[in-house]
């Protein structure tokens, strides 16, 4: 999943597998499964880790029980998947196989980093997340029986990740059994990067100095790039631009002590993790591809900054949207300030400011409530306390647990605008379930609902967040605003995945919301050929996808993004790619606009919401 609104699941409340799970899980993947071998007694004794671990991504011995298999430990993890990697100290030569492997103890491991062991138990295949989750499986050993023949020995020397080792290209995307499962095909570390990381899982690896493309998040973890000339912007990190074309310098880095013993370092996009960090390559759920660091270098700060975008002339209409994350009165009041500073300071007080995840008064308490007058009025007031203008709402309360969200939030996009400036139409009748429609009015296109929903009853709209339409007067022209929410990218298959390319299967839904949005603005310009029309909010999807192709059919909108160069088309960072998930599309009408994608949440490690506003002037 190339990016996501969700919040994952705590790792803390996450169980890896159970023993009983892992004593019998083994893969065969090709179709995404996940199914039992019969155990049965390894016939050579003197296997080794490379003939376990084989030139493919499974395992060939998968199910059997292997006796004596030697190697030195080389990292151990007491916490969450709790076992240890040992490696073979006389390794094969072939670059396809890799050398360390993940003993799976499910109890607290007893050896120590340096011990030369000896592993008898069964090669399993786990797959992080499950069959459906699409990643890729781990090899490992379970239930095994471990012997210490001797302590304080060398570490086999560490293989460095840097440039001029990863290839360019990410995976065998033009072979034609790339398009379902790649789990079968021969690694070929020197050609695409997937298989260079495949043939190096559970060894012990290193990287130099290297910048941070994603920021520490709140489980102790933080990305990297080993490849510091792969598509980067000027603030640090690395953008995403097309689905063929994958970051693939991008590198996961955990840290195998304990946050109590060692605390993990807090970075921004554009710091660098410098000196050495080294330890065993894992490969998690959450990102794939990971370096589970024995040694963790320091961080260095690169001095981010927080951007602030220009005040809108008197004669500029400024139209902003802004994903709050989840916003209800539980939250701290810290939150609310911190996110009404940043609409006064950092987005200058936008005349319209469209908001995602509203939450409701009670925010994930399941009991019916729906309205958000708490919510908007501690946000307004907030706002006001931080030096901005009282800003008035136009909202529409949900049907309780339709749309979508945290469960019992009732999550909502609502318009704020200050009345000094701009004034709301407001059409009475529209409500979560009646569709606003258009019609013509003094020769030009009006709502039969302001503020009022689109098309609610479209199946397109299920379980999700319906657009918000609402008609605004600047200067005596006349403005539609349309707030969307999409829906999240829940669901689809990681980038790392055995599957390439990944299937998307959210697109779906957000390519047919997409067009009941495009339909409906289609009908505003029918009405009125010059009607100035902003579509805008959380997409979840970026500025080449499939689903903005589908808000700009028939050049009914245009994103606006795209009048930024390429390196500053971002709104969110999500395992290390810098990429566009929230939008303002412009009608024909809307022309000589300045768009400013406004960065102040998504590169940083402490954020008052996931994403980035964005920002829209222009002179009716």
């Amino acid at each position: 999943m190339a990016g996501s609104s969700a919040r994952p699941v705590p790792r803390a409340a996450l169980t890896r597998r159970s023993p009983a799970v892992a004593a019998l899980c083994a893969a065969a993947l090709g179709a995404g499964l996940l199914v039992a071998a019969s155990p049965s007694a390894a016939a050579d004794a003197t296997l080794r880790i490379h003939d376990i671990q084989g030139d493919t991504r499974t395992s060939p011995l998968v199910g059997q029980r292997v006796s004596a298999v030697p190697g030195v430990v080389t990292g151990v993890r007491s916490y969450g998947s709790r076992g240890f990697w040992f490696q073979e100290t006389r390794p094969d030569g072939d670059p396809a196989t890799s050398e360390g492997l993940f003993v799976f103890t499910s109890g607290a491991p007893t050896v120590k980093t340096g011990d030369a062991v000896e592993v008898s138990g069964t090669v399993t295949e786990y797959i992080p997340g499950g069959t459906s989750s699409g990643n890729q499986s781990l090899t490992q050993l379970s239930q095994p029986t471990v012997t210490v023949v001797s302590s304080g020995n060398p570490l086999p020397p560490a293989r460095v990740v840097d440039a001029r080792a990863v290839p360019a290209r990410y995976t065998p995307a033009g072979d034609p059994a790339a398009q379902g499962s790649i789990n079968s095909l021969p690694l070929r570390p020197r050609s695409y990067a997937l298989d260079f990381y495949e043939s190096l899982e559970g060894m012990n690896v290193r990287i130099g100095s290297s910048r941070v493309v994603g920021a520490t998040d709140p489980y102790a973890e933080l990305w990297v790039t080993v490849k510091p000339g792969e598509r980067p912007n000027a603030r640090g990190g690395t953008v995403y631009g097309s689905y063929t074309a994958q970051n693939t310098g991008r590198l996961q880095v955990q840290q195998l002590a304990p946050a109590a013993e060692s605390p993990f370092p807090q970075a921004d996009v554009g710091d660098r993790l410098t000196g050495r960090t080294e330890g065993p390559l894992d490969y998690n759920q959450y990102g794939g591809y990971t370096l589970a660091a024995r040694e963790l270098g320091e961080v260095k700060g690169g001095g981010l900054k927080r951007e602030r975008t220009r005040r809108q002339a008197a004669g500029e209409l400024a139209v902003a949207t802004y994903n709050v994350e989840n916003l209800d009165p539980g939250d701290p009041q810290e939150k609310f300030d911190a996110l009404a500073r940043a609409v006064v300071t950092n987005l200058a007080s936008p005349d319209v400011l469209a908001l995602e995840e509203i939450q409701d008064d009670n925010g994930p308490a399941d009991d019916g409530t729906v309205s958000a007058e708490q919510t908007l009025r501690r946000f307004t007031d907030a706002v006001v306390a931080a030096g901005g203008p009282r800003y008035d709402w136009r909202s529409i309360d949900p049907v309780d647990k339709a749309d979508g969200g945290e469960p019992g939030g009732n999550i909502r996009q609502a318009f704020l605008f200050n009345p000094a400036r701009v004034s709301f139409t407001d059409r009475p009748g529209g409500d979560a379930t009646t569709a606003t429609g258009v019609v013509r009015e003094r020769g030009g296109a009006a709502l039969t609902h302001s503020p009022g929903r689109v098309d609610p009853a479209d199946t397109a709209w299920q379980n999700s967040r319906k657009p918000l339409a609402g008609e605004f007067t600047f200067r005596g022209e006349r403005v539609f605003v349309v707030a969307n929410h999409f829906a999240s990218k829940g669901g689809d298959e990681p980038l790392a995945g055995h599957r390439q390319p990944p299937t998307r299967s959210s697109e779906t839904q957000r390519h047919a919301q997409a067009a009941s949005v495009n339909t409906f603005v289609r009908k505003l310009l029918a009405a009125d050929g010059k009607a100035k029309v902003l579509v805008l909010g959380d997409i979840n999807d970026f500025e080449f996808s499939g689903t903005t192709k589908a808000l700009t059919a028939g050049g009914a909108l245009k994103p606006a993004v795209l009048s930024l160069p390429r390196a500053e088309r971002y709104s969110y960072v999500y395992q290390g790619n810098s990429q566009i998930l929230d939008q303002i599309l412009v009608s024909p009408a809307v022309k000589h606009f300045r768009y400013d994608s406004v960065h102040i949440n998504a590169e940083f490690a402490d954020q008052n919401s996931d994403h980035d506003p964005q920002v829209l002037r222009f002179r009716p």
